[in-house]
C-alpha cells in the first residue's frame, strides 16, 4: 500500500506539477484548495502527510495546521510558501509542521523532506506501541477503591515537573508507579534511571550518584557518570531513600536547591535536568525525630506524596491479580493457562499479605509450577496460606526440635528462619538480608 499525500494550495499549477511527480513515485495523492476542504479531505482520505501552503484566501495555513493537530496530532504537515520568512517558520513549527519548504520547489528537496516526515512519523508510532506496551506492563492491576484513588493521584501527579514521594510496604509497587508516572509525565521518551539506596554501600553512593572524574580515588581508573547524569531530561527514581545515609542526603538537598552537581574529584559544575521520584517504605517523620533523616530534604521530595496501599488493603483485586499472573506465566511457558477453584482461591484472600504482591506473584509462579493438572485447588495451596493443610510428616520447620546434635539443630532453624523472613519481604533477597542483618550471598547460600 503506497503513501497517501494530500496537497493543499490555491495555486492549481502547484497541484498539478506535484500530483504529477508525487504519482510517478508510486504515491496515491490528493489535493485541496483551501482549508475548509483539506480538513474535510484528511477526515474522509486519512492521508499520510500533508504539504500545506501558508499563503491561503479564508483560511490560511497556519490556522488549517492548528486545527489539523487537534485532530491528528500524529500527521505531518510540511509548510509551503512562496513569501518565507523567520517568523512564518517559527509560527508554523509551533503549530506543530514537520518541517517548512519555499517556493520555487526543489523536487529533490520535496522527495526527501516527504520520505523523513513518514519514516519520522513510523517511529512516532512505534514510540508509541512502546510506550503503551510499557504502560500496561508497568501498571498497577486492580479495579477497587484503593487502586483507583492511586491512578486518580497518579495522573494529577505524572504531568508536572513537581518532586515526588511514594511510600508504602515492601513489595505493594512502588516501583510501578514511579514508571507509571515518567510514563505520563512530560519526559516519557527520556531516560528513567532507578538508583537502589537500600544496596549500595555507604562508601560508593556518591559516586553512583554524582559520578566521578578518573584519578578521585584509588578504584576511580576512568571517568564515570553518575545516575543524575545519566538520567538528565528524563526521571531519576531513588528507590528506598530512607536507607540512605546522612552525608549523602545532605548532598542531594545542595544539587536540588541549586539545580548543579560536581562529579568527584571534579571541578566542572554540571547542571541537573531530572524529575526526582524517591520512595521509602519507613515512616521518615519518625526517621527525623531518629535523627536519620533530614528533615529540609524530606519536604523537598514530600512536595507530592503519594502512598501504595498494601494487599491487605485492597483484598478486592487479588481475584484479579492472581488472574492476570497465571495469564502472563501461561504466556511465558507457551502453556495452557491454569485456573484456581473458588475455594482456593478464597484462602488466599482470607490471607494477611506481609508480603504484599510481590510474594503472591512469587506464590502463584510457584503453583504455576509445581501443580502439574490444570486446575490448581485447595489440597495445592501449602502453608502458610492453607491453614488446614496437614501434611503426612512433620512440618520441616519443627524439625530442629527433634535433632540431638545441636550444630544441626541450629542449621536447620537458620534455613527456616531465613525462608520465612524472606517469604515476608515478597522474596526481596536484599531487603531480607538486610533485615536479617547478614548478605544477599549468604542467604542465596543457606536456601540453596
Amino acid at each position: 500500500m503506497y503513501p497517501a499525500v494530500l496537497i493543499v494550495d490555491d495555486e492549481t499549477t502547484i497541484i498539478e506539477s506535484l500530483e504529477g511527480i508525487l504519482s510517478d513515485d508510486g504515491f496515491e495523492v490528493m489535493h485541496a484548495f483551501n482549508g475548509y476542504e483539506a480538513l474535510k479531505k484528511i477526515e474522509e482520505g486519512s492521508p499520510d502527510i500533508v504539504l500545506l501552503d501558508i499563503w491561503m484566501p479564508g483560511m490560511d495555513g497556519i490556522e488549517t495546521l492548528k486545527e489539523i493537530k487537534k485532530t491528528s496530532p500524529n500527521l505531518p504537515v510540511v509548510m509551503i510558501t512562496g513569501h518565507g520568512s523567520i517568523e512564518s517558520a517559527v509560527d508554523a513549527t509551533k503549530a506543530g509542521a514537520y518541517d517548512f519548504l519555499e517556493k520555487p520547489l526543489s523536487i529533490d528537496k520535496v522527495m526527501v523532506t516527504i520520505n523523513n516526515a513518514l519514516n519520522f512519523r513510523k517511529l512516532e508510532e512505534e514510540n508509541i506501541y512502546l510506550r503503551k506496551k510499557s504502560i500496561e506492563k508497568n501498571s498497577i492491576t486492580g479495579t477497587g477503591p484503593a487502586v483507583q484513588k492511586l491512578y486518580g493521584e497518579i495522573m494529577s501527579a505524572a504531568p508536572s515537573d513537581a518532586a515526588i514521594l511514594i511510600t508504602g510496604e515492601n513489595g505493594t509497587g512502588k516501583e510501578m508507579v514511579a514508571r507509571t508516572i515518567h510514563q505520563f509525565s512530560a519526559r516519557p521518551e527520556q531516560p528513567f534511571i532507578i538508583i537502589n539506596c537500600a544496596a549500595i554501600p555507604e562508601e560508593t553512593l556518591d559516586s553512583e550518584l554524582f559520578g566521578h572524574e578518573k584519578g578521585a580515588f584509588e578504584e576511580a581508573t576512568s571517568k564515570n557518570k553518575g545516575k543524575f547524569e545519566l538520567a538528565s531530561g528524563g526521571t531519576l527514581f531513588l528507590d528506598e531513600i530512607g536507607d540512605m545515609n546522612i552525608n549523602t542526603q545532605a548532598k542531594i538537598l545542595r544539587a536540588l536547591e541549586s539545580k548543579t552537581f560536581q562529579r568527584i574529584g571534579g571541578g566542572r559544575t554540571l547542571h541537573m535536568d531530572v524529575r526526582l521520584i524517591a520512595s521509602s517504605n519507613k515512616n521518615l517523620e519518625k526517621e527525623i525525630e531518629a535523627g536519620t533523616f533530614r528533615k529540609d530534604l524530606f519536604f523537598r521530595l514530600n512536595v507530592i506524596p503519594i502512598h501504595v496501599p498494601s494487599l491487605r488493603d485492597r483484598k478486592e483485586d487479588i481475584s484479579l491479580l492472581v488472574d492476570t499472573f497465571l495469564e502472563k506465566l501461561s504466556k511465558q511457558a507457551l502453556g495452557k493457562k491454569k485456573t484456581i477453584s473458588e475455594d482456593a482461591l478464597k484462602l488466599l484472600i482470607d490471607y494477611e499479605w506481609q508480603g504484599n504482591v510481590r510474594e503472591l506473584k512469587n506464590l502463584v509462579e510457584r503453583l504455576y509450577i509445581m501443580v502439574k493438572p490444570d486446575h490448581i485447588d485447595t489440597e495445592d495451596i501449602p502453608l502458610p496460606y492453607n491453614p488446614e493443610c496437614k501434611p503426612a510428616e512433620l512440618i520441616e520447620k519443627d524439625l530442629f526440635l527433634l535433632e540431638d546434635d545441636l550444630t544441626l539443630a541450629k542449621k536447620r532453624f537458620e534455613k527456616e528462619f531465613i525462608k520465612k523472613k524472606l517469604s515476608l519481604e515478597g522474596g526481596d533477597l536484599e531487603s531480607a538480608a538486610k533485615k536479617l542483618g547478614t548478605s544477599v550471598k549468604h542467604i542465596k547460600k543457606s536456601i540453596k
